[in-house]
């Protein structure tokens, strides 16, 4: 293939063009749009990586709860748990996606699922399966507000002594730095709420608030789930 060829295969691509229609409209079989579009793809993920950039942002969800409550300041049915989705682009139906299960209401990261690739149909499974515990009910955010939904957590918990879950260390350059200032309100009805689950350390999650707040200052539920 030409190098002409392959800059005309780009610049129909970049009008939405599928690789059927692109390789019709230059006499060239679909195999070979398509095999092109594929490896320019993976080397231009390649290279940004190599210089340290962060992959183009493909889609940013939030289970809709977690939305009305911290973005929309409205009432919801939420529990302090939300799930934080995005998903960066390799190009040609290949993506990089991050999860962040968050306590917005005390813990900050409770759980994230680090980078991992995907196709399209992969994809589509990960976030059927990612928000079944939601009821399938999400929507999609922008990353400034993916980013202050997790962040905030973040420095939300640790002014209580929370720590973000340990693979957030994995999770936390994928999702990118916080580039804008939205002001959100976590805790519960103005202070922090602790809610059992069951893989904590009840007993050490309450000395720490005891300690961070002092008795009084926080509320907790125990037993659910």
């Amino acid at each position: 293939m030409q190098h002409e060829q392959e800059q005309e295969i780009l610049n129909l691509r970049d009008r939405q063009l599928t690789p059927k229609q692109i390789a019709r409209k230059l006499g060239l079989k679909t195999s070979e749009v398509s095999t092109f579009l594929r490896s320019h793809a993976e080397q231009t993920a390649a290279d940004r990586t190599e210089k340290g950039e962060l992959l183009p942002v493909a889609q940013c969800l939030v289970d809709v709860d977690f939305a009305k409550a911290l973005l929309r300041n409205e009432s919801s049915e939420a529990g302090g748990l939300g799930l934080v989705m995005v998903t960066r682009s390799k190009g040609y139906n290949r993506f990089v996606a991050a999860t962040y299960l968050i306590d917005y209401w005390c813990l900050g990261v409770k759980d994230t699922i680090p980078p991992r690739n995907c196709n399209d149909s992969q994809y589509k499974n990960l976030v059927e399966n990612s928000y079944s515990p939601f009821g399938q009910q999400y929507e999609e955010i922008s990353l400034e507000q993916a980013q202050a939904l997790v962040w905030g957590a973040v420095a939300y918990a640790k002014t209580l002594g929370f720590e973000p879950h340990r693979d957030f260390e994995q999770s936390k350059t994928h999702l990118g730095e916080l580039t804008s200032e939205i002001g959100l309100k976590f805790g519960h009805n103005g202070k922090p709420c602790y809610v059992e689950g069951p893989y904590d350390n009840t007993t050490k999650i309450i000395n720490t608030l005891r300690n961070s707040v002092g008795d009084g200052n926080f509320d907790y539920l125990f037993g659910i789930g």
